[in-house]
This record gives C-alpha cells, sequence and structure tokens, in this order.
C-alpha cells in the first residue's frame, strides 16, 4: 500500500509545477487539472497492474483506453476562431501528463521524470521564443 501511495504522490508532484505554471499563465487547464490526470493515469495503472499482474497483455487495453480518454479531455482545450486554433499545446500537455501517470504507476520513474521536465520547459522556454517570434501573442 504504501508503494501505491508513493507512486500516487510522484506522478501528482510531477505534474503540479506544469499545472502552476499553465494557471500562471491563465490557460483553460491549469493547477487543478494536470496533477488530477497524473495521479488517475496513475491510480488507473496501478489498478491494472494489482488485478492482472507485473506482465500481462490487458495493461495494452489499459494505455489504449487512456491514451482515448485522455485525448478526448485534451480535445476540449482545443478553440478555434476564424482562422485560428489555440489551446493545442494545452491539449498535448494534459495527454503528456497522463503519460507521466502511466509510466510512474509503471514504475518507470526515469520516464515520468524525463518528460515532466521536458513539458516544462517546453512550456516555459518555448512559449518565450513563440511571443518573441510574433506568433502567440502575450496572455493578459
Amino acid at each position: 500500500m504504501l508503494g501505491h501511495l508513493r507512486d500516487l504522490l510522484v506522478a501528482y508532484a510531477l505534474a503540479l509545477p506544469i499545472g502552476w505554471d499553465q494557471e500562471r499563465e491563465a490557460l483553460s487547464a491549469g493547477l487543478r487539472t494536470f496533477p488530477l490526470v497524473a495521479g488517475a493515469s496513475c491510480g488507473l495503472v496501478l489498478v491494472a497492474v494489482a488485478l492482472f499482474g507485473p506482465r500481462a497483455t490487458a495493461h495494452a487495453r489499459v494505455l489504449e483506453g487512456l491514451i482515448t480518454g485522455i485525448g478526448f479531455i485534451g480535445g476540449g482545450a482545443i478553440l478555434k476562431g476564424g482562422d485560428q486554433v489555440r489551446g493545442t499545446a494545452t491539449a498535448a500537455s494534459v495527454w503528456t501528463t497522463g503519460v507521466v501517470g502511466a509510466a510512474v504507476g509503471f514504475g518507470l520513474y526515469d520516464i515520468a521524470v524525463v518528460l515532466a521536465v521536458l513539458k516544462f520547459l517546453t512550456l516555459r522556454v518555448l512559449r518565450g521564443v513563440k511571443q518573441g517570434l510574433g506568433d502567440d501573442p502575450p496572455r493578459p
């Protein structure tokens, strides 16, 4: 049980800085969404491992469901107005957060940490680059 609690807290903790950064930028998904997605994805994988064992082929079906479900949630962040589409980075971030949680659930902490760090850096650093290019107006 303590191992499961540790995994859920690690998934939550890895997603928290990303959610905080998104919240600070007043984007549609933020401080609550990202940790919830990571924790839920981790929890779903932990349940699958507990039910089917550590090497079950049923894990593929669980991951398929996660990919679809998280994609659906992320799709809600995409907005089209006229010739502009906004929210694709948020949608991709939500989906990646699900992968971070799933990786923690499977005990693949190295993958989870690298994904979380790369996602945070991509959102933080490249947001400034995109604004500098004039492709992304600053947020109010």
